[in-house]
């Protein structure tokens, strides 16, 4: 059956993908007014911190039972096929995509296919399409998504619903974030991949793969819950939640870098070829990279290389002016874009290294020396890229296996010496490009 999906599948995923950028925006909480008419006006200064794609969180109707805060979570939605008419109307969201267009950049949205709100149009109108329990009531298999409800994927009616539905919105923008993938059979993203490829064949598909500990749990409880390999058959793009945890351990002190860097090499030989990682160090469920990483110097090393991983970078708006502080995702909470601070001119520097040919085909590589050093390297045909980035933000001398001499470091522009195989890092983050002989 998997053979049969043959040029639909996955692995037709293009390695270009891993030198791009994604923006995600709440538009809610984005600006004052909160709608898409706002965010279009903010399309340039978007596009100025190198954005490809910008991804929408949901921008649908919110259910009104069993509420979460008083506006509700995006993510209990009402009517798949509707727009939330506090963003907007659908008018407003097809200028806001032709303006993205306009500027060079894609648009996705958040597909949340798992469950909707108790209130929802399909609960009212398709009740038989919905998870059970044992006293007949819809209720939900995560307890704690108390504002939600399940559906049945048991029901193949169910399925020609929501593929029509993801066909009509495909015909309008990019591609999809499709939340909590694993939790949805794989027959059911194969299919969707299938038919949404006949509306956009140049549709981009990102799974928001979740932590190991989250699917052992679920399968425990004989849920469905895919790992990112058989994810990536139907997906282009996963999280990088199955090694995310390793690195808050390694702030926390919990673990060491050398540990990190170790789940990092695995990623390259047990995942296709071609795999793409979305790479963030931020997103909407997790604490702000500057909350977490609250030194300057750090931040910026970290900020580096996260941008000279292999794969997709994700920047959650309003990272760019170091926001320490998440919005909520349930009430009127706005981004705070005046904190004093603004790494856009940075970031613009990154997008233009991440641009390198060698960070889409490469054999990519990270080492630890010692010091909290990060040294990564993509090698390609002739040439390959070395990063050297401090993970505490301080000067050390870093052994390097490249030929002595002078190189300009791609983030900043400085001079670089290397002299009898070491590199002398001042704090900052370092990446040359070194020819091979």
């Amino acid at each position: 059956m998997l053979l049969e999906a043959g040029e639909n599948m996955a692995i037709t995923t293009s390695k270009d993908l891993r030198n791009m950028i994604m923006y995600s925006v709440y538009v809610r909480n984005h600006s004052k007014e909160g709608t898409f008419q706002a965010l279009e006006k903010d399309l340039d200064r978007i596009r100025s911190l190198g954005a490809d794609i910008i991804w929408l969180l949901p921008i649908h109707p919110i259910g009104e039972v069993k509420r979460k805060g008083i506006l509700g979570s995006p993510y209990a939605n009402k009517d798949y096929r509707a727009i939330n008419p506090e963003l907007g109307t659908l008018a407003d969201f097809k200028s806001l995509v032709r303006a993205i267009h306009a500027r060079g950049m894609k648009c996705i949205i958040d597909i949340v296919y798992n469950h909707t709100s108790p209130d929802s149009w399909l609960a009212k109108n398709h009740p038989e399409w919905f998870y059970k329990k044992e006293d007949g009531n819809f209720g939900n298999k995560i307890g704690e998504w108390y504002d939600i409800i399940d559906l049945d994927f048991n029901k193949p009616a169910l399925w020609d619903y929501l593929i029509d539905t993801m066909k009509i919105w495909a015909d309008i923008v990019d591609g999809f974030r499709c939340d909590v993938a694993p939790l949805i059979p794989l027959e059911f993203w194969l299919r969707a991949r299938r038919e949404v490829a006949e509306i956009n064949p140049d549709c981009i598909w990102l799974a928001e793969s979740v932590e190991p500990a989250f699917t052992l749990d679920n399968r425990s409880r004989g849920m469905v819950s895919l790992s990112d390999s058989e994810l990536y058959q139907a997906f282009d793009i996963c999280y990088d939640y199955d090694i995310f945890n390793d690195f808050v351990d390694y702030l926390e002190g919990k673990s060491t870098l050398e540990f990190y860097a170790k789940m990092i090499n695995m990623q390259e030989h047990i995942y296709p070829d071609n795999y793409v990682k979305l790479r963030f160090l931020e997103n909407h469920d997790r604490p702000r990279a500057k909350f977490i990483i609250p030194d300057e110097i750090s931040l910026r090393n970290w900020t580096a290389f996260n941008y000279f991983q292999k794969g997709m970078t994700l920047l959650y708006a309003g990272q760019e002016t170091g926001n320490v502080f998440r919005p909520s995702l349930f009430d009127e909470d706005k981004v705070d874009w005046n904190t004093g601070t603004d790494l856009s001119a940075f970031l613009f520097k990154l997008y233009q290294m991440k641009k390198n040919p060698l960070f889409a085909e490469s054999n990519y590589q990270v080492s630890t020396p010692g010091n909290d050093i990060i040294i990564a390297s993509h090698t390609g045909i002739g040439k390959k890229l070395v990063g050297v980035f401090s993970g505490k933000g301080r000067a050390s001398i870093s052994r390097i296996d490249v030929p002595e001499g002078t190189y300009t470091n791609l983030i900043d522009g400085s001079e670089v010496r290397v002299e009898g195989g070491l590199l002398s890092c001042k704090g900052e983050p370092v990446v040359i490009e070194v020819v091979l002989q």
